[in-house]
């Protein structure tokens, strides 16, 4: 209702009805934003989904609420289910007991059950000792008494046995004796970061995500009643071909597993692979696994992939990233704009405005670290006012990791636009052309950037003259 439609009611009803109004009109928006969107057709062979979606609703299994969204946990439960053979984890953290539980099913039932972490996320909380938990940092403390509130599923007060054998995910697949390795099965102290987040399932199955396996990840906070979990998406790709694939760098990283010969292999002790690409259906998808040496041709890394991918580029490009700070892929989004190509780009709001985040750059604004700037940085000579951050309930991030180009072709996966993410961490990234895929994280852009903040705040605004004095 526009205020001329307002006020014109105002007017017909007389002043004594303005109460009666503002409550029906509340209404009626309240049953606006509580109306499921028609969903979107579906590829025979990639599904897509996302945590956020306003075209279904579920009922979460751990705060018992009913939520618009997918329930991704839920689709990676069904496609365990599915396994006759085998199922390999490849992600770096998980703390759901149902994905756990799931899993350990199972391996009871014969299949061949394998899982990699992240060495940082390997352990169970309920291992930690108290010596221990005093050295966690606050943002771990944090996370630890979340999981104490979780497991005290009674709420008296007491973590009981019973409860860390229900609700501690890691716990139920020790306790189900199911083969699980980390990053430092090599040797080593760790790569950068062990950040897949796939899984695949009787060498057909292939669900690629940008969402850890945790609360926060999928479903939201669990002592914030408020919030949706870090807004995320999830492929779900039947493809033997694609399968073979992501099973040759998952065994690559699994070497022989817990038999602690050291023969894992990750970060840049993994063999370098030429982008690898496949065709099913209407369907073409182009893989490559970080990391790549620096010291390598950076059009043959990933990032090189989503630069190739992003100079394609003839009308649009839309892209929701949790963080942008690979200046080269700034440059090559420049050059596009120069060409008149839409640019439109979200950030999650924790980095967007740090002395490094690419999003500055492409709003003519540079800061700096100490009077230090980046090198190479380039702020755009012709800047955008389509850079913004999405309005997201209070603890919940903006975690997609994707693009879309000319809403054909979709580039996803759990890669960060980052020089870390290319150089040091075990990483996925897909370009996918098919517009129909496309389309549905056309519709995920556009949710988000309809809700969304677009001015530069007074602090950076500030900060930069400041820094302009001050950094001669």
């Amino acid at each position: 209702m526009t205020i001329v439609q307002f006020l014109s009611k105002i007017s017909q009803f007389g002043k004594n009805s303005l109460f009666l109004l503002i409550l029906t009109t509340a209404c009626q928006q309240s049953k606006s934003d509580n109306q499921l969107l028609k969903p979107l057709p579906q590829d025979s062979f990639i599904q897509v989904y996302f945590n956020h979606s306003q075209s279904s609703e579920y009922r979460e299994p751990y705060r018992d609420r009913i939520r618009k969204g997918d329930n991704l946990e839920q689709i990676i439960i069904d496609t365990i289910s599915q396994a006759n053979s085998t199922i390999d984890v490849a992600v770096q953290e998980l703390r759901l007991p149902l994905i756990a539980t799931a899993l350990v099913k199972k391996h009871q039932a014969g299949v061949k059950v394998r899982i990699i972490l992240e060495n940082n996320y390997s352990r169970s909380w309920s291992d930690f000792t108290n010596q221990e938990l005093t050295k966690l940092t606050k943002r771990e403390k944090d996370k630890y008494q979340e999981f104490q509130k979780f497991v005290d599923i009674n709420e008296d007060g007491q973590i009981s046995q019973q409860e860390i054998n229900q609700r501690d995910a890691l716990q139920i697949i020790n306790n189900g004796k199911i083969p699980l390795i980390d990053d430092t099965a090599d040797g080593s102290k760790g790569s950068g970061l062990m950040h897949h987040k796939f899984i695949v399932v009787d060498n057909r199955f292939v669900i690629v995500t940008s969402a850890n396996f945790t609360l926060s990840g999928i479903h939201g906070d669990y002592d914030n009643y408020d919030s949706l979990g870090n807004v995320n998406n999830l492929l779900k790709i039947d493809s033997v071909e694609l399968a073979d694939i992501f099973t040759k760098e998952f065994n690559i990283m699994w070497g022989d597993g817990v038999g602690g010969k050291f023969d894992s292999k990750f970060g840049l002790k993994k063999p370098k692979r030429d982008f690898q690409q496949v065709s099913f259906g209407n369907n073409n998808i182009t893989v490559n696994f970080s990391p790549t040496s620096p010291t390598k041709l950076w059009i043959d890394s990933s990032n090189g992939l989503i630069g190739k991918t992003l100079k394609s580029a003839e009308k649009s490009i839309d892209s929701a990233l949790f963080v942008f700070s690979a200046q080269r892929l700034s440059n090559i989004l420049e050059t596009r704009h120069q060409k008149k190509v839409k640019i439109r780009t979200l950030l999650e709001p924790d980095f967007a405005f740090r002395f490094y985040s690419e999003g500055l750059d492409m709003m003519g604004i540079s800061l700096s670290n100490k009077c230090k700037y980046e090198l190479n940085n380039q702020p755009w000579q012709n800047p955008i006012n389509t850079v913004g951050i999405p309005l997201l309930t209070s603890g919940d991030l903006l975690h997609h990791k994707y693009a879309v180009i000319d809403e054909k072709t979709v580039i996803t996966g759990s890669h960060n636009w980052t020089e870390a993410a290319n150089t040091k961490n075990d990483e996925t990234v897909l370009a996918i052309a098919n517009p129909k895929v496309a389309a549905h994280y056309v519709r995920e852009f556009e949710r988000l950037y309809t809700n969304a903040e677009f001015e530069v705040p007074r602090r950076i605004e500030k900060k930069v003259k400041q820094q302009e004095k001050e950094c001669l």
